[in-house]
């Protein structure tokens, strides 16, 4: 399974505009360009949080899966915005515990500059999915 790939044309993935750039060995970096249809409200010029946290979320979700490659949805996952998003990000993933049931995430989102925007941690469900899950379109 080709995770980069995988994520790339998940249609949620696509419509945001973010890009998973690598995924392997429990890592995940991915990258979202600054669009003014993303912004928080029509006269800012800062993209909307649930923006920084979907693409969190997706470079989470692409290091749990380099590990488990299966589905293996988001459980929980809790974000610190320390910074007003108002250029192209940048995230970055590990995964810091992978067990078989769980794996734990964290997630640093950054700006073109290098500078902090937001950091998370997450947990994925690793196991137990089995083959009626709706996430395979066979549930």
């Amino acid at each position: 399974m080709d995770i980069v790939e995988l994520f790339n044309q998940t249609p949620f993935v696509e419509l945001l505009g973010i890009e998973v750039t690598e995924a392997g060995d429990g890592h995940a970096e991915a990258r979202l360009p600054f669009d003014e249809s993303l912004r928080s409200n029509e006269h800012g010029e800062v993209m909307h949080g649930g923006v920084t946290y979907a693409l969190a979320d997706t470079a989470g979700g692409a290091a749990v899966i380099s590990l488990s490659m299966d589905v293996s949805p988001t459980v929980d996952m809790r974000m610190d915005y320390l910074a007003p998003a108002t250029s192209d990000l940048y995230a970055t993933a590990d995964v810091i515990r992978h067990g078989s049931s769980l794996s734990m995430v964290q997630v640093d989102v950054a700006n073109e500059d290098g500078d902090p925007v937001a950091t998370a941690q997450g947990t994925y469900k690793t196991s137990g999915q089995g083959e009626g899950t709706p996430w395979l379109g066979n549930g």
